[in-house]
């Protein structure tokens, strides 16, 4: 026992030779840097220990043996200085002087060379740009140039321009926000370009009337002298027009205007405004057939009737009108006609020779239909029409349809709204007679309305139209402007709950088809934007009250203006 005792402690202290001798012809032991080395029995050195009995070679065996190493030091603390280093000095400056900090500065200077050859391009291309806007862009846009003929595509190609310099900025903004010029490399040009004010106006503002050249003449009947007015030729619309027309007619020959019958024609007065008219002229120039029969003393009786149309049929006046006025105790002499003059091929007539084919001194005369009249076309069309007056337009819808209107734009539409007058019923027949055609296929048409969406900018599209769901919920599917779908909206069902509508009900006018083909009409006319159908009057109606309002817009165009169906049928 005592000799493996002895043999015991031998071997403990060839254990504790020191660490930086190593065994001949041996690999070195890996290490920890703190090294703790614990003997064979641990349980009596921890005795030894505590009852404080113990030699030198046990106090060897028994605590933790840290051995510090000359390399073990540089480890630790060549770490801990270079982060002390680097949170106190500037590195590169520090080593410049190295293959290192050399190549760091020149990719720096190499940055810089190239943000700064890209700022001078930059510059140079916003230059270049600005003097092509000053060049070609110096005449106002309401001015005659050769873009006036397409004022929307002049106006994008001015707004495409606007962006692209703008664009340039910014980026010119970004390369020099880590340099020392800032915002204020900007300062010498920033008002000079006048871009700024140019890019806050809006692409579809209203268009300027010039009201103040506006020729007219004056109105002025004589009391006793009746112009009887014959419509009889399409619907409302062209009605409405016809009456247009029949009152610049009346102007003229210095006569007092009858509004026909509702048992012969439409009741002008659901959808007019009469009085109005009167207001507006100062003076009583437009009486309702009832007024006009009780001046008479119920002896209606139309002293002449020169015709204005001979063909295809003389005042362009069927048997059956004839017979209704008959009816209603209306007599009249025999049909003659002033010219030959074919409703397919009107001639253009003046102010002269209405004057002198029509003037008489009796009391009543009549002239038929004059809806394809061509007289005097730059008076009849101009803004406001071609009689002296106080208001905007003559003819406009009645007060309750007005503010039903209002109401309903109040409720579902808002201060700006694209209006479409999307005529689909009888249209394909009658489009494609027509050269060009101007029936669209639904996808060709949404992609057109999509575009002027976008150039408007509205969140919402008045849908006025005779169309079948199936194609109103195809091109609603269709309809996108800026990425995102646009809401159609048409006039809905009578609901007791909703309450813009109420006029009408209170008034005994609702569910009436002329109405409601007015009250469309009246939205279209207050939209921010129209877009019509090409070959409709009921187009052309609200086209003539949107320059009579002054709400007519750069961007009102015809459905696909410029472009012809993709798709076109055969003839039958």
């Amino acid at each position: 026992m005592d000799r493996e005792s002895s043999s015991d402690e031998e071997e403990d202290r060839r254990n504790l030779i020191n660490q930086n001798e190593r065994p001949p012809n041996k690999s070195p032991t890996k290490r920890s840097t703190f090294q703790i080395d614990d003997g064979d029995d641990d349980d009596d050195n921890e005795f030894k220990l505590r009852n404080g009995t113990t030699d030198n070679a046990t106090r060897h065996l028994s605590l933790p043996k840290f051995s510090f190493n000359k390399r073990y030091l540089l480890a630790i603390f060549l770490p801990l200085f270079i982060v002390v280093v680097y949170f106190t000095a500037d590195i590169t400056t520090m080593f410049q002087t190295s293959v290192s900090g050399i190549k760091l500065d020149s990719s720096i200077d190499r940055m810089r060379e190239s943000e700064l050859h890209a700022l001078y391009l930059l510059r140079q291309q916003q230059l270049g740009l600005l003097r092509l806007w000053n060049n070609s862009f110096a005449t106002p846009v309401n001015s005659t140039t050769n873009s006036s003929d397409s004022p929307a595509l002049f106006e994008d190609f001015k707004s495409a321009m606007v962006k692209q310099i703008s664009l340039n900025k910014q980026i010119q903004q970004v390369l020099l926000s880590s340099h020392e010029f800032g915002s204020s490399y900007w300062d010498l040009e920033e008002n000079v370009t006048g871009l700024g004010v140019y890019a806050s106006l809006d692409r579809c503002r209203k268009v300027d009337q010039k009201l103040s050249e506006r020729k007219t003449i004056e109105w002025k009947p004589r009391s006793d002298k009746y112009l009887f007015a014959i419509c009889v030729s399409g619907q409302m619309s062209n009605h409405l027009i016809c009456l247009e027309k029949h009152m610049f007619f009346a102007a003229l020959l210095n006569r007092v205007l009858v509004i026909p019958s509702s048992k012969v024609d439409y009741e002008f007065n659901r959808v007019l405004d009469i009085d109005h008219i009167n207001k507006c002229l100062g003076r009583k120039a437009v009486v309702t057939f009832e007024e006009f029969s009780e001046a008479k003393k119920k002896h209606l009786h139309i002293d002449k009737f020169v015709c204005y149309f001979s063909l295809p049929q003389l005042c362009f006046m069927d048997d059956e009108h004839v017979k209704k006025l008959k009816s209603l105790g209306v007599s009249m002499n025999k049909l003659e006609p002033a010219w030959v003059e074919d409703v397919k091929k009107p001639t253009k007539r003046t102010m002269q020779d209405v004057v002198a084919k029509f003037s008489s001194n009796d009391n009543v005369i009549a002239i038929g239909d004059v809806f394809f009249a061509d007289m005097e076309q730059d008076l009849v069309m101009q803004p406001g029409g071609p009689i002296a007056h106080q208001c905007t337009t003559l003819i406009e819808p009645s007060r309750l349809i007005m503010l039903t209107a209002q109401r309903f734009i109040q409720t579902f539409l808002g201060e700006r709204f694209i209006a479409l007058h999307f005529r689909r019923h009888g249209f394909l027949k009658f489009c494609n007679a027509k050269q060009p055609s101007c029936f669209f296929p639904i996808p060709q048409a949404a992609d057109c309305i999509g575009r002027v969406a976008e150039r408007a900018n509205t969140p919402v599209i008045y849908l006025s139209t005779d169309a079948a769901e199936s194609e109103t919920r195809l091109l609603q599917s269709l309809v996108i402007s800026n990425g995102k779908a646009v809401p159609l909206v048409k006039r809905p069902a009578r609901n007791s709950a909703e309450k813009w509508d109420a006029l009408l009900y209170r008034h005994g006018l609702e569910a009436d088809p002329q109405v409601e083909a007015m009250l469309d009409k009246t939205i279209c006319a207050m939209s921010t934007v129209f877009i019509g159908a090409s070959g409709s009057t009921f187009t052309e109606d609200i086209l003539r009250l949107r320059k009579d309002w002054g709400s007519a817009s750069l961007c009102d165009e015809y459905l696909c203006q410029g472009e012809l169906p993709n798709f076109i049928a055969e003839d039958e």
